[in-house]
C-alpha cells in the first residue's frame, strides 16, 4: 500500500510538473507605454518633445523597425535629449528580449550597462516568471516591473494562445482569428500574404516584429 502511494505521489508529481511546462506561456508584450508605432498622430503631437510637424513625419515613417531608428528620427528632428527621455517614459518602440541589440536596450530609460548585459545572458527568453525572477535578482521586481514595459517576449504564430496575440499592441481580436487560422506557419512570405491582405504591408510589417515561427 505504501508503495503504490509513492508511485501515485510521483505519478501526480510527473502530471503537475508536465501541466506546467505546458503552460508556459508563447510569447508576450508588456504592458504600460504606448507604441510608438501605433500612437495616433494627434495623441503623439501631444506627446514630450513633439509637435504637430515631428508627429506628421513620424507617422509618415512609421513603422519604425526598432527604437534605434525611432531615436535616429527624434535626433534628426533635433529634439533636445531631455524630451527624448521624457517621452520615453511615454511612449516607445518595445525591444524584443531575444534578439534586441545592446543599442536597443541601452536606450531603454534607466536600463545600462548592466541590463544590456543581463538580458542578453539569459537568452532565450520564454516567460515574464523567468524574466521576474532573474532580473528582479538584481533590481528588485518593482524595477523589474518598470522594466518590463519596454521589452516583449516573441509570440509564437503556431501555439500562441488568444491571450499571447491579445497582449500585441493593437493586434485585437480579428488578429487573434487570423493568426490561428492560417496555421501552420511556415515563412515570414506566408504571413506577410496572409496578414496583409487584412491590414495593409505597413501594419504587417509592424505586427511582424512581435512574432516568431516555431
Amino acid at each position: 500500500m505504501f508503495r503504490y502511494r509513492s508511485l501515485l505521489a510521483g505519478a501526480l508529481m510527473v502530471g503537475a510538473l508536465t501541466f506546467v511546462a505546458g503552460a508556459v506561456a508563447h510569447g508576450q508584450v508588456g504592458k504600460g507605454l504606448l507604441d510608438a508605432n501605433l500612437v495616433p498622430e494627434a495623441e503623439l503631437a501631444a506627446l514630450p518633445g513633439m509637435t504637430p510637424a515631428i508627429a506628421r513625419a513620424a507617422v509618415a515613417l512609421r513603422p519604425f523597425a526598432s527604437i534605434v531608428d525611432f531615436n535616429n528620427f527624434l535626433v534628426d528632428q533635433k529634439v533636445p535629449k531631455e524630451q527624448v527621455d521624457a517621452l520615453y517614459k511615454k511612449a516607445f518602440v518595445h525591444v524584443n528580449l531575444n534578439t534586441g541589440t545592446r543599442e536597443e536596450i541601452l536606450l531603454i530609460p534607466g536600463a545600462g550597462n548592466r541590463m544590456a548585459r543581463e538580458f542578453a545572458e539569459y537568452r532565450p527568453w520564454k516567460t515574464w516568471v523567468q524574466f521576474d525572477k532573474e532580473i528582479s535578482k538584481y533590481v528588485g521586481q518593482p524595477e523589474t516591473d518598470r522594466l518590463k514595459q519596454y521589452v516583449f517576449i516573441p509570440v509564437n504564430l503556431n501555439t500562441a494562445t488568444d491571450d499571447d496575440i491579445i497582449s500585441i499592441p493593437g493586434a485585437g481580436a480579428r488578429m487573434v482569428r487570423e493568426f490561428k487560422e492560417y496555421r501552420p506557419w511556415k515563412t515570414k512570405e506566408q504571413f506577410d500574404k496572409e496578414i496583409g491582405k487584412y491590414v495593409g504591408a505597413k501594419e504587417t510589417a509592424r505586427l511582424w516584429r512581435f512574432v516568431v515561427i516555431q
